[in-house]
């Protein structure tokens, strides 16, 4: 094997922004050299190389020293920021205060999430319901399961009664799972660990067991092989996991990459939504009364989709986008649950709708541009009022068991840090439950919303925020934030590093890009596959209304996003070097002819297609992938590339081999960097102490690229 070597690269001189600052700041920067192999792909025809194959092996000796030498080089190039430091301790100032999540009931307690401010994982606490609230004891720790805090709780699932916890965990962030069956009077562990679990809820069945999905372990690499058979099992309390019977999936001849199993609030029915992409599900239902029933089929396609949110006996309440884009809810008997059959409770509208329930009644939310309006409808389908929120922004968690007479939402916006409302389920009054006690002022922060035209003529919506009083003077630090995908709706939430971020003068714009689920199931379809290019369209056009209006220029510009946002990260810097200043791409896809042959990856097919699907589709994807369109001669923005060794979502191949890349073919004198987090997945359960060095990381990165020596505001005068 060919070894390591360091190569002199150049030398990165960063000017000044400022007019004032005649101070220059030169920084000695050395790439390892990546070698290149002879890997050769065909496509319908078509020739592909792959000079860095050999960086997917995320076992071998060889990429884990590359790994370290790309780490060493940017750890080096990181300590030289003169205020690196200084955003690391504003972070964790601000960050350091208490966070306390919604209440809820099981069995004789309520219990609650409650971080005291730089604890690396949430910690679930509980009193007895109806005693004193300050009474609450420490119940789950997670920041006991190991010191880093690298061992996370994944989620947590009751038993009917309330007597046993199933909770899950996740090692260095992966997506692979281990379940603990815990005893909430004695808080000890009553049986073995189940082992080997991937993408699963925890459903209970009475008291007696639950459900749970998973894959086979794969061959080869955990991280990194293929898994694309999901499969449904049910565990009975007191056997071991080897006995757990296998309820749905396995079989070659109906593959589904996902499946879930879930047990209606009664015990009725079995639910069962086998998936093969991340869009589109089968709806089957067991009755679980009847000993040995066969599964009944709701829905026998993937064309939409569907989920059942309730039941009053035989009666399912079901939320759906068949033949209704921005969804509606549906009631149907289950003795005869066909689509020709369903009667509307809640038509559609001209708002894309998300339902829930509590105390016999639902929550119609609606995102009217990407900002919540919420609707209380009895079971009939009468509307009983609108909820009053407290602001224009993001309202969630309108879910309770049905007895209950009260719920907790949430409320945030972009410059309102999340606070707890407790709402009367029969009167429609609410009342503050809780507001963090944080250093930050929205008083003195601002947040609107404009609307900008895309390339083809589409309205895209973008929330801009930012300190009031700023010029627009086009000399603004601003990050433009965007996702574009797989139906997901970026709605205004309060962000600490962002807060951090805005109070050095910066600017924070979130666009609304197609590819979302912002305006339904037209909205989402017309980022996918051959439109994908609509997405990077949005995203370029929000950076030039950007510049065009004085907030920023090209040379203050940061563009960010992570996983699907990574991806659009990489393809609008490849697309449109001279754009950005900075590109951040966060755990991207950026290998789009080969991400379905990783971990779950082939269930994304939906948004991206396949480069195996048609000449058409190979020839597209081609066009735009990342890592196959960055060219030798370009000069490419100041680029932070962040990933994780344990991520096995988006494998960080993807980021490896876009880093080797534009290291190899940069041009100028802009750094290409990549920051490779260790014991770290994609990001959830990520400890805090990683986060507040990363977004330090990030940060400093990006202002001193921008030409920054010192920070745009001095961190001794936040005052809030």
């Amino acid at each position: 094997m060919k070894k390591l070597a360091i190569g002199l690269f150049s030398l990165i001189t960063i000017m000044s922004c400022k007019e004032e600052m005649k101070q220059k700041e030169t920084i000695k920067l050395t790439y390892p050299e990546t070698k290149k192999v002879d890997t050769v792909d065909t496509y319908f025809g078509e020739t592909v190389k792959d000079p860095y194959r050999w960086l997917e092996d995320d076992r071998s000796a060889e990429t884990e020293a590359w790994v370290k030498a790309e780490n060493k080089v940017t750890q080096g190039y990181l300590a030289n920021i003169p205020y690196r430091e200084q955003l690391k301790e504003r972070l964790s100032k601000l960050w350091n205060y208490e966070k306390i999540g919604s209440p809820f009931k099981e069995g004789n307690y309520t219990y609650f999430y409650k971080n005291d401010g730089l604890q690396n994982q949430y910690v679930i606490y509980r009193y007895k319901t109806g005693e004193n609230p300050e009474t609450a004891e420490v119940f789950l720790d997670p920041n006991t399961f190991k010191e880093d805090g690298t061992i996370s709780l994944g989620g947590a699932s009751f038993s009917k009664n309330g007597e046993i916890l199933a909770y899950s965990i996740s090692e260095g962030g992966s997506d692979w799972r281990k379940i603990l069956i815990m005893d909430v009077e004695t808080k000890e562990i009553i049986e073995d660990t189940l082992v080997d679990i991937k993408f699963s809820g925890m459903s209970w069945y009475k008291n007696e067991g639950f459900y749970y999905s998973s894959y086979d372990k794969p061959k080869g690499s955990e991280l990194s092989a293929k898994t694309d058979q999901h499969k449904v099992y049910y565990h009975k309390l007191g056997t071991p996991q080897s006995e757990d019977q296998l309820i749905y999936g396995g079989t070659e001849a109906e593959k589904h990459r996902y499946i879930y199993g879930n047990v209606t609030r009664d015990d009725r029915f079995l639910i069962i939504s086998p998936r093969i992409s991340t869009s589109g599900n089968k709806l089957l239902i067991k009755d679980l009364t009847k000993p040995n029933s066969d599964f009944v089929t709701i829905l026998d396609h993937t064309d939409s989709d569907t989920y059942i949110l309730e039941n009053e006996g035989d009666q399912l309440f079901i939320v759906t986008n068949l033949d209704a884009p921005n969804q509606r809810l549906v009631t149907v008997n289950a003795s005869n649950p066909a689509p020709e059959n369903w009667k509307d409770v809640i038509p559609e509208t001209k708002n894309v709708l998300s339902a829930s329930k509590a105390g016999g009644y639902f929550f119609a939310e609606y995102m009217v541009d990407a900002v919540s309006k919420v609707l209380q409808y009895d079971y009939s389908g009468k509307l009983v009022r609108e909820v009053e929120l407290p602001g224009v922004g993001s309202a969630g968690g309108f879910g309770a068991k049905k007895e209950e007479k009260e719920l907790y939402y949430s409320f945030t916006n972009y410059v309102t840090p999340g606070s707890i409302y407790k709402y009367d389920i029969e009167n429609g009054t609410s009342e503050l439950y809780r507001k963090p006690d944080i250093d930050f002022n929205p008083e003195n922060y601002e947040s609107k919303q404009v609307f900008y035209t895309s390339k083809d003529g589409t309205k895209v919506p973008m929330i801009i925020t930012h300190k009031k009083g700023i010029e627009l003077n086009g000399k603004n630090p601003t990050i433009l934030y965007g996702y574009g995908g797989f139906n997901i709706s970026l709605t205004p939430s309060f962000s600490i590093a962002n807060a951090v971020w805005m109070e050095q003068g910066g600017i924070y714009a979130v666009p609304n890009l197609r590819g979302g689920g912002e305006y339904g199931k037209a909205w989402h379809d017309a980022g996918t596959q051959q439109k994908k290019q609509n997405v990077f369209d949005d995203f370029i056009t929000a950076a030039e209304y950007l510049i065009e209006n004085k907030y920023t220029s090209s040379d203050y510009l940061a563009i960010r996003g992570g996983s699907n946002g990574g991806l659009l990260v990489g393809a609008t810097m490849t697309q449109r070097p001279d754009l950005m200043k900075v590109a951040l791409p966060a755990v991207g896809v950026l290998d789009m002819l080969r991400y379905h042959t990783f971990t779950a990856g082939a269930g994304w097919a939906y948004d991206y297609g396949t480069a195996e699907d048609s000449k058409e589709m190979f020839d597209y994807l081609k066009g735009y992938s990342p890592v196959h369109n960055v060219k030798e001669g370009v000069q490419y923005p100041a680029t932070l590339v962040t990933t994780g060794d344990h991520d096995d979502r988006v494998v960080p191949a993807h980021s490896f081999k876009f880093a080797a890349e534009l290291q190899a073919k940069q041009t100028g004198d802009n750094p290409v960097l990549i920051r490779i987090e260790t014991d770290a997945g994609h990001g959830a359960g990520t400890p805090v102490s990683k986060t507040i060095e990363q977004y330090a990381d990030i940060y400093g990165f990006t202002l001193f690229n921008m030409g920054f020596d010192v920070l745009p505001e001095k961190i001794e005068d936040f005052k809030n």
